[in-house]
Protein backbone atom coordinates (compact mmCIF):
# COMPACT_ATOMS: atom_id res chain seq x y z
CA UNK A 1 0.00 0.00 0.00
CA UNK A 2 2.64 2.14 0.64
CA UNK A 3 4.25 1.73 -2.95
CA UNK A 4 0.51 2.86 -4.33
CA UNK A 5 0.39 5.63 -1.71
CA UNK A 6 3.50 7.20 -3.81
CA UNK A 7 2.71 6.50 -6.99
CA UNK A 8 -0.41 8.73 -5.54
CA UNK A 9 1.78 11.21 -4.13
CA UNK A 10 4.26 11.45 -7.55
CA UNK A 11 0.94 11.52 -9.84
CA UNK A 12 0.22 14.63 -7.94
CA UNK A 13 3.39 16.58 -8.07
CA UNK A 14 3.48 15.66 -11.32
CA UNK A 15 0.25 17.20 -12.71
CA UNK A 16 1.17 20.39 -10.21
CA UNK A 17 4.22 20.68 -12.10
CA UNK A 18 2.37 22.36 -15.42
CA UNK A 19 0.56 25.16 -13.68
CA UNK A 20 -0.12 26.83 -16.88
CA UNK A 21 -1.96 24.51 -18.69
CA UNK A 22 -4.04 24.13 -15.92
CA UNK A 23 -5.42 27.98 -15.89
CA UNK A 24 -5.59 27.19 -19.55
CA UNK A 25 -7.81 24.54 -18.34
CA UNK A 26 -9.88 26.80 -15.99
CA UNK A 27 -10.39 29.26 -19.23
CA UNK A 28 -11.77 26.85 -21.28
CA UNK A 29 -13.83 25.20 -18.43
CA UNK A 30 -15.35 28.49 -17.84
CA UNK A 31 -15.97 29.44 -21.48
CA UNK A 32 -17.56 26.58 -21.96
CA UNK A 33 -19.38 26.93 -18.54
CA UNK A 34 -20.85 29.87 -19.40
CA UNK A 35 -21.75 28.59 -23.35
CA UNK A 36 -23.55 25.41 -21.28
CA UNK A 37 -25.36 28.03 -19.17
CA UNK A 38 -26.65 30.13 -21.51
CA UNK A 39 -28.17 27.15 -23.70
CA UNK A 40 -29.58 24.95 -20.52
CA UNK A 41 -30.93 28.28 -18.54
CA UNK A 42 -32.55 29.62 -21.52
CA UNK A 43 -34.41 26.61 -22.17
CA UNK A 44 -35.71 26.00 -18.40
CA UNK A 45 -36.81 29.77 -18.70
CA UNK A 46 -38.29 29.40 -21.84
CA UNK A 47 -39.98 25.96 -20.69
CA UNK A 48 -41.75 27.75 -17.64
CA UNK A 49 -39.06 27.24 -14.82
CA UNK A 50 -38.56 23.76 -14.94
CA UNK A 51 -37.38 21.27 -17.78
CA UNK A 52 -37.47 17.33 -16.48
CA UNK A 53 -37.43 18.46 -13.15
CA UNK A 54 -34.90 21.08 -13.16
CA UNK A 55 -35.00 24.04 -12.07
CA UNK A 56 -33.05 27.06 -13.14
CA UNK A 57 -30.79 26.80 -9.79
CA UNK A 58 -30.51 23.04 -9.92
CA UNK A 59 -29.80 23.31 -13.98
CA UNK A 60 -26.51 26.10 -12.68
CA UNK A 61 -25.49 23.26 -10.37
CA UNK A 62 -25.58 20.82 -13.15
CA UNK A 63 -23.37 23.14 -15.77
CA UNK A 64 -20.94 24.07 -13.10
CA UNK A 65 -20.64 20.89 -11.20
CA UNK A 66 -20.02 19.00 -14.73
CA UNK A 67 -17.55 21.67 -15.85
CA UNK A 68 -15.47 21.54 -12.33
CA UNK A 69 -15.58 17.72 -12.20
CA UNK A 70 -14.66 17.45 -16.00
CA UNK A 71 -11.31 17.33 -15.63
CA UNK A 72 -11.34 15.00 -12.64
CA UNK A 73 -12.50 11.87 -14.92
CA UNK A 74 -11.09 10.69 -18.31
CA UNK A 75 -13.61 11.00 -20.79
CA UNK A 76 -11.13 11.24 -23.49
CA UNK A 77 -10.13 7.55 -23.29
CA UNK A 78 -6.24 8.69 -23.64
CA UNK A 79 -3.28 6.92 -22.24
CA UNK A 80 -0.15 5.50 -22.84
CA UNK A 81 -0.59 2.54 -22.19
CA UNK A 82 -1.65 1.08 -25.86
CA UNK A 83 1.66 3.60 -27.23
CA UNK A 84 3.52 1.55 -24.49
CA UNK A 85 2.47 -2.20 -25.65
CA UNK A 86 2.74 -1.13 -29.31
CA UNK A 87 6.38 -0.22 -28.86
CA UNK A 88 7.43 -3.08 -26.61
CA UNK A 89 7.94 -0.49 -23.25
CA UNK A 90 5.42 -2.43 -21.33
CA UNK A 91 7.72 -4.86 -21.33
CA UNK A 92 9.74 -3.23 -18.70
CA UNK A 93 6.47 -2.71 -16.73
CA UNK A 94 5.60 -5.84 -16.71
CA UNK A 95 9.29 -6.19 -15.16
CA UNK A 96 8.56 -4.45 -12.44
CA UNK A 97 7.15 -5.71 -8.70
CA UNK A 98 3.96 -3.68 -9.19
CA UNK A 99 0.53 -4.76 -10.52
CA UNK A 100 0.47 -2.67 -14.25
CA UNK A 101 -3.67 -1.97 -13.66
CA UNK A 102 -3.87 -0.59 -10.17
CA UNK A 103 -0.26 1.20 -10.27
CA UNK A 104 -1.58 2.81 -13.21
CA UNK A 105 -4.70 3.69 -11.60
CA UNK A 106 -2.75 5.01 -7.88
CA UNK A 107 -0.94 7.27 -10.50
CA UNK A 108 -4.24 8.43 -12.36
CA UNK A 109 -5.99 9.31 -9.14
CA UNK A 110 -3.01 11.50 -7.90
CA UNK A 111 -2.96 13.36 -11.15
CA UNK A 112 -6.64 14.50 -11.40
CA UNK A 113 -7.07 15.09 -7.78
CA UNK A 114 -4.83 17.61 -8.36
CA UNK A 115 -6.88 18.91 -11.14
CA UNK A 116 -9.68 19.99 -8.49
CA UNK A 117 -7.46 22.35 -7.01
CA UNK A 118 -6.46 25.11 -10.38
CA UNK A 119 -9.63 23.51 -12.44
CA UNK A 120 -12.20 22.05 -10.41
CA UNK A 121 -12.95 24.08 -7.41
CA UNK A 122 -12.76 27.37 -8.98
CA UNK A 123 -15.05 26.64 -12.39
CA UNK A 124 -17.81 25.49 -9.39
CA UNK A 125 -16.97 29.22 -7.23
CA UNK A 126 -17.04 30.47 -10.54
CA UNK A 127 -20.98 28.92 -11.12
CA UNK A 128 -21.98 29.91 -7.59
CA UNK A 129 -20.66 33.51 -7.85
CA UNK A 130 -21.94 34.28 -11.10
CA UNK A 131 -25.18 32.52 -11.62
CA UNK A 132 -27.65 31.74 -9.65
CA UNK A 133 -26.35 28.09 -8.66
CA UNK A 134 -27.42 26.56 -5.44
CA UNK A 135 -25.08 24.18 -3.48
CA UNK A 136 -27.27 22.18 -0.03
CA UNK A 137 -26.21 23.36 2.96
CA UNK A 138 -26.00 19.98 4.89
CA UNK A 139 -22.91 17.86 4.87
CA UNK A 140 -24.54 14.75 4.05
CA UNK A 141 -24.01 15.40 0.03
CA UNK A 142 -20.82 16.15 0.13
CA UNK A 143 -19.38 13.60 2.05
CA UNK A 144 -20.88 11.18 0.03
CA UNK A 145 -20.21 12.87 -3.04
CA UNK A 146 -16.71 12.63 -2.01
CA UNK A 147 -16.94 9.12 -1.82
CA UNK A 148 -18.64 8.94 -5.40
CA UNK A 149 -16.43 11.61 -6.93
CA UNK A 150 -13.62 8.39 -6.13
CA UNK A 151 -15.40 6.20 -7.37
CA UNK A 152 -16.40 7.79 -10.53
CA UNK A 153 -12.47 8.64 -11.47
CA UNK A 154 -11.65 5.47 -10.68
CA UNK A 155 -14.12 4.05 -13.09
CA UNK A 156 -12.98 6.07 -15.80
CA UNK A 157 -9.63 4.85 -15.46
CA UNK A 158 -11.03 1.28 -15.42
CA UNK A 159 -12.90 1.32 -18.49
CA UNK A 160 -9.90 3.61 -20.57
CA UNK A 161 -7.94 0.56 -19.04
CA UNK A 162 -9.92 -1.71 -21.16
CA UNK A 163 -9.83 0.21 -24.03
CA UNK A 164 -5.68 0.85 -24.23
CA UNK A 165 -5.24 -3.00 -23.48
CA UNK A 166 -7.33 -4.45 -26.15
CA UNK A 167 -4.01 -3.03 -28.25
CA UNK A 168 -2.45 -6.34 -26.75
CA UNK A 169 -4.41 -7.42 -29.86
CA UNK A 170 -5.69 -5.12 -31.71
CA UNK A 171 -2.10 -2.75 -31.97
CA UNK A 172 -4.24 0.09 -32.94
CA UNK A 173 -6.95 1.16 -30.55
CA UNK A 174 -7.37 5.23 -31.70
CA UNK A 175 -10.76 4.40 -33.16
CA UNK A 176 -11.90 2.94 -30.09
CA UNK A 177 -10.86 5.93 -28.31
CA UNK A 178 -12.71 7.97 -30.23
CA UNK A 179 -15.99 5.59 -30.22
CA UNK A 180 -15.31 5.28 -26.46
CA UNK A 181 -15.16 9.34 -25.98
CA UNK A 182 -18.17 9.94 -27.91
CA UNK A 183 -19.70 7.57 -25.70
CA UNK A 184 -18.47 8.32 -22.73
CA UNK A 185 -19.36 12.38 -23.17
CA UNK A 186 -23.30 12.12 -24.34
CA UNK A 187 -23.88 9.10 -21.73
CA UNK A 188 -22.30 10.61 -18.79
CA UNK A 189 -24.15 13.76 -18.80
CA UNK A 190 -21.18 15.49 -20.05
CA UNK A 191 -23.48 17.67 -21.89
CA UNK A 192 -27.06 17.86 -20.67
CA UNK A 193 -28.30 15.75 -17.54
CA UNK A 194 -29.22 11.99 -18.32
CA UNK A 195 -33.15 13.02 -17.05
CA UNK A 196 -33.39 15.09 -19.89
CA UNK A 197 -32.94 12.00 -22.34
CA UNK A 198 -36.37 10.18 -23.88
CA UNK A 199 -37.29 7.24 -21.70
CA UNK A 200 -35.54 4.54 -24.04
CA UNK A 201 -32.41 6.35 -23.94
CA UNK A 202 -32.56 6.70 -20.41
CA UNK A 203 -32.84 3.01 -20.51
CA UNK A 204 -29.68 2.59 -22.58
CA UNK A 205 -27.47 4.80 -20.48
CA UNK A 206 -28.48 2.95 -17.66
CA UNK A 207 -26.79 -0.01 -19.55
CA UNK A 208 -23.72 1.37 -19.38
CA UNK A 209 -21.02 2.66 -16.94
CA UNK A 210 -21.10 5.87 -18.37
CA UNK A 211 -23.36 7.87 -16.16
CA UNK A 212 -21.98 6.88 -13.29
CA UNK A 213 -18.27 8.38 -13.88
CA UNK A 214 -19.70 12.07 -13.81
CA UNK A 215 -23.59 11.97 -13.63
CA UNK A 216 -23.85 10.15 -10.21
CA UNK A 217 -20.87 12.12 -8.51
CA UNK A 218 -23.63 15.53 -10.12
CA UNK A 219 -26.94 14.29 -8.14
CA UNK A 220 -25.28 13.59 -5.07
CA UNK A 221 -23.32 16.70 -4.14
CA UNK A 222 -25.99 18.98 -5.86
CA UNK A 223 -28.68 17.30 -4.06
CA UNK A 224 -30.86 15.93 -6.37
CA UNK A 225 -30.25 12.41 -5.22
CA UNK A 226 -30.23 12.01 -1.40
CA UNK A 227 -31.07 9.04 1.04
CA UNK A 228 -31.11 5.63 0.08
CA UNK A 229 -31.36 6.84 -3.41
CA UNK A 230 -27.90 7.99 -3.41
CA UNK A 231 -26.47 5.25 -1.32
CA UNK A 232 -27.99 3.07 -4.31
CA UNK A 233 -26.48 5.13 -7.05
CA UNK A 234 -22.74 4.73 -5.06
CA UNK A 235 -23.33 0.49 -4.86
CA UNK A 236 -24.15 1.01 -8.82
CA UNK A 237 -20.46 3.01 -8.84
CA UNK A 238 -19.13 -0.12 -6.63
CA UNK A 239 -20.38 -2.92 -9.00
CA UNK A 240 -19.47 -1.25 -12.20
CA UNK A 241 -16.04 -0.52 -11.07
CA UNK A 242 -15.44 -4.22 -9.49
CA UNK A 243 -16.43 -5.52 -12.94
CA UNK A 244 -14.33 -3.51 -14.88
CA UNK A 245 -10.97 -4.13 -12.95
CA UNK A 246 -11.61 -7.64 -12.86
CA UNK A 247 -12.18 -7.56 -16.75
CA UNK A 248 -9.12 -5.54 -16.73
CA UNK A 249 -6.87 -8.30 -14.84
CA UNK A 250 -8.12 -10.98 -17.18
CA UNK A 251 -7.23 -9.07 -20.14
CA UNK A 252 -3.76 -8.28 -18.90
CA UNK A 253 -2.79 -11.74 -17.97
CA UNK A 254 -4.07 -12.52 -21.43
CA UNK A 255 -2.53 -10.07 -23.18
CA UNK A 256 0.73 -10.62 -21.37
CA UNK A 257 0.84 -14.37 -22.36
CA UNK A 258 0.93 -12.96 -25.75
CA UNK A 259 3.13 -10.50 -25.90
CA UNK A 260 6.06 -10.46 -28.36
CA UNK A 261 9.04 -7.89 -28.12
CA UNK A 262 11.27 -7.63 -31.56
CA UNK A 263 14.82 -8.28 -30.91
CA UNK A 264 14.27 -9.41 -27.32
Amino acid sequence: MRVFARLLTAGFRQRSAYLGAAWGRLAANATFGFLKAGILGATVVAAGGSVGGYDLAQMMAFVWLGQGLLGAVDLNGTDTLARRIRTGDVAVDFARPLDLQLSRLASFLGERLFSLIPRGLPSIAIGLALTPMTLPLAAGPYLLGAVALVLGMALSFAVVYLVQVLAFWLVEVRGLQVLYMSFAGFFSGLFVPVGLFPGWLQGVAAATPFPSMLMTTIEIVSGRVTGSGALGLVAVQVCWLAGALAAGQVLTRQGRSRLEIQGG
